[in-house]
This record gives C-alpha cells, sequence and structure tokens, in this order.
C-alpha cells in the first residue's frame, strides 16, 4: 500500500523531550553530562566582538603618524573606560595640549604609525543560551552547547509568535469555548503563562504584553489582529523572534476556535506548575511547532511515564484535525482508510480517509489534509 505522509501534532501528558542548545558560534559550555539545570540555566556563553571604530589620532591631536607612541595612552590589547584619556600631548609648558577622550569602553586594537589611524573597539557583547526547560543534562557538544532532557507534557500548536519564556500556568477562564478579552487580564499575571479558550484579541494580547505576561495558550487568533498587533505581515519566514514580550501559542487555527477539551484539560491539570513556552512556527520544510511543556523531572528515570512517541502515521480511530477549507480546524477521528486513490475535485487523484467529526458529521478528505493529534 502507498504512504502518504501525515503530520503530527502533539499533546501528550507523558513523552520524552530533547532539546539541543547551541550558541551561534563557539564559545564556552558551563555544564556537564548528568547535571540537573532550570529553564534559566545558562548552558554555554560565548562574546560578540564590539564593534570597531577607525580613528584618524594624527589628526585628532596634531601629531605625526610615526611620533604617536608618545602621544598614545595604551597599548594594543590594552583596555580604557568611557571618557579616558587615550592621546594627549606634552603642549607648552603643560598648556595647550590636545587630548582625545575615549567615545565608549573598550580596548585599543592598532595603531598605525603610517597612516596615523588607529582602530579602537567597544566591549563584547555576552551571547548565552539558556536551557529552556528544566531537566538534566544529557550530552555535551563541545564549545557549541548540550542536550537537555527531561520527561514532560507536550502541547504543540499550529501556530505561535514570540520567543522562548517560562512561567507558572494559571487557567483564566472556565470551559475551553471561552474568548478572551481586555477585561480578562490582570495585574497578578505577571510573569504567569495563562491558559485561554476559544480566542484572544489583539487588544487583550497587547495588554498582556503590558502587564508582563510570559505567554498565551489559546484556540484561535484572527489573522487581521496578527498584521494590527506586529505592525506588518509576517508572511511565511519563522516566527518566534518577535519583540513582543508575550509568546502566543495558538492550538487550533485562524478564527474563534474552541480549544480541543484533551488540550485544555491537560494544560488546566497542572494550574500552578512552572512551564515553557516558545511561539517559533515554521510551516514548511524543517516543520518548527509552536508549544508548551511542562517537565516532570521526578519521572526522568521511570521507563514507565516513558512513552514511545514515534509517529506511527494514520490509522483507524486516530485522532485528526483538517488543516484546510472546507473543514479547516475541524477534529474528529478517522472511520475508515481506502487503500486506492479517488479523484478529487481538481480532477488529481489522492489517497483519502473518511473522518467523522465530532458533531457526528462525516468527510471524505485527502490524507495530507489533516494532522494527527497524538494523544
Amino acid at each position: 500500500m502507498g504512504h502518504v505522509y501525515t503530520p503530527g501534532l502533539k499533546v501528550t501528558e507523558f513523552t520524552k523531550v530533547r532539546k539541543t542548545r547551541i550558541l551561534p558560534l563557539k564559545g564556552n559550555v558551563l555544564v556537564s553530562v548528568g547535571q540537573e539545570v532550570k529553564p534559566d540555566s545558562v548552558i554555554a556563553e560565548t562574546f560578540l566582538p564590539g564593534k570597531a571604530e577607525v580613528v584618524n589620532i594624527s589628526n585628532k591631536v596634531n601629531v605625526e603618524p610615526k611620533d604617536l607612541g608618545m602621544v598614545i595612552k595604551r597599548k594594543p590589547g590594552e583596555s580604557f573606560e568611557k571618557g579616558e584619556v587615550l592621546a594627549q600631548t606634552k603642549g607648552i609648558l603643560g598648556l595647550f595640549r590636545s587630548t582625545y577622550r575615549t567615545p565608549f569602553k573598550g580596548s585599543l586594537e592598532s595603531v598605525s604609525n603610517i597612516t596615523g589611524q588607529m582602530i579602537i573597539r567597544g566591549e563584547p557583547t555576552p551571547i548565552n543560551v539558556k536551557a529552556y526547560i528544566s531537566g538534566k543534562i544529557a550530552d555535551i557538544i563541545p564549545e557549541e552547547g548540550a542536550i537537555v532532557e527531561s520527561t514532560a507534557s507536550l502541547i504543540q500548536g499550529i501556530f505561535g509568535i514570540g520567543g522562548e519564556k517560562y512561567g507558572k500556568l494559571e487557567k483564566i477562564v472556565d470551559s475551553p469555548e471561552e474568548p478572551v478579552d481586555e477585561s480578562y487580564i490582570k495585574d497578578e499575571h505577571k510573569g504567569k503563562i495563562l491558559i485561554g479558550g476559544s480566542f484572544i484579541s489583539a487588544n487583550a494580547l497587547a495588554k498582556a504584553a503590558d502587564k508582563g505576561v510570559k505567554g498565551i495558550v489559546v484556540g484561535g487568533f484572527d489573522d487581521k489582529d496578527l498584521r494590527e498587533f506586529l505592525g506588518y505581515d509576517i508572511g511565511v519566514a519563522i516566527t518566534g523572534s518577535e519583540d513582543i514580550g508575550c509568546s502566543l501559542v495558538v492550538t487550533e487555527g485562524f478564527s474563534e476556535i474552541k480549544m480541543a477539551l484533551h488540550t485544555f484539560e491537560l494544560l488546566s491539570k497542572y494550574e500552578g506548575i512552572e512551564a515553557s513556552i516558545n511561539g517559533a512556527t515554521q510551516i514548511r520544510a524543517g516543520v518548527i511547532r509552536p508549544e508548551v511543556v511542562i517537565t516532570h523531572p521526578h519521572l526522568s528515570d521511570d521507563k514507565t511515564a516513558q512513552k514511545d512517541m514515534e509517529s506511527k502515521g494514520v490509522l483507524l480511530e486516530s485522532k485528526v484535525r483538517a488543516i484546510r477549507v472546507p473543514y479547516f480546524g475541524k477534529i474528529g477521528k478517522v472511520v475508515s482508510l481506502p487503500p486506492d486513490l479517488r479523484k478529487l475535485e481538481s480532477e488529481s487523484k489522492a489517497r483519502v480517509l473518511e473522518v467523522e467529526f465530532e458533531d457526528g458529521t462525516r468527510a471524505i478528505i485527502p490524507r495530507a489534509n489533516v494532522e494527527v493529534i497524538e494523544e
């Protein structure tokens, strides 16, 4: 029988989660194998070279290039403070001196006795990579980073914005059908990851960011509100780098869509527990899913808690979500898997499946137009 790839969306209470944490360029790894880490633990660090500035110091202090050695107060490689005198002439009887003060804190890189120029460089910018989730260090990648591993509850969404955050989960609705508006966002939600229902408005998301909320998980979001909130069209690029303060994970789709009951109940079960959230999304090759990760470090060595979450593809009774119109966002179970190719309205042929939706209706859908919800 032919095989059609069916993407999977994980919503599972116990699974092994491994996160590879890598520096953008080589540096120092600060952890060891077996070490326990928290989301804010620094895994590795490096330094980006500071901005270089070329200064015609010969003109600045009115000295011939060959005589610069007599007026510059630092040697190449030595550091200086902002506003420090880096070059100064003797003047006449101590008067009428020419002085050059540094515009920033940094170091002297080089001086040319031919061109009369010197290069000064600002302080290096520290870059570090944090663990993002609680767990143990499973492996080290020398000079680059490490792999963090933990048993966790994993909830993947279909779209998100904003980067990695962590905070305690707090439910702000009573049911997965309930939309979230500005009135739901309170001062006491600062530092929390909020569990919403079917929808959140752009104004509510903006208020959450203003109040210091770390993240929000909801069923749906309006694409027009997304443009309004960000101020630009997001296109097809990878999301996650938006500087918005509050990360958003959408579990169902665009528009007001009830959050899947299993997802809502799983998130609600761990209210008050610290979780990690990441809105990074890529829908093309190399799919990246937005996610909420609730780690259970005490179960890391419990083999009974570590379920094999290898995707088995779509099977009878598999729970699936339609990801194309006209059934976009609807959830159901697979009731039949016809083996033969079927002709579609577009006159093309594809393998299909029959889905029974939650309202009892059924539909024949191309297998590529659904994603498996792996519970």
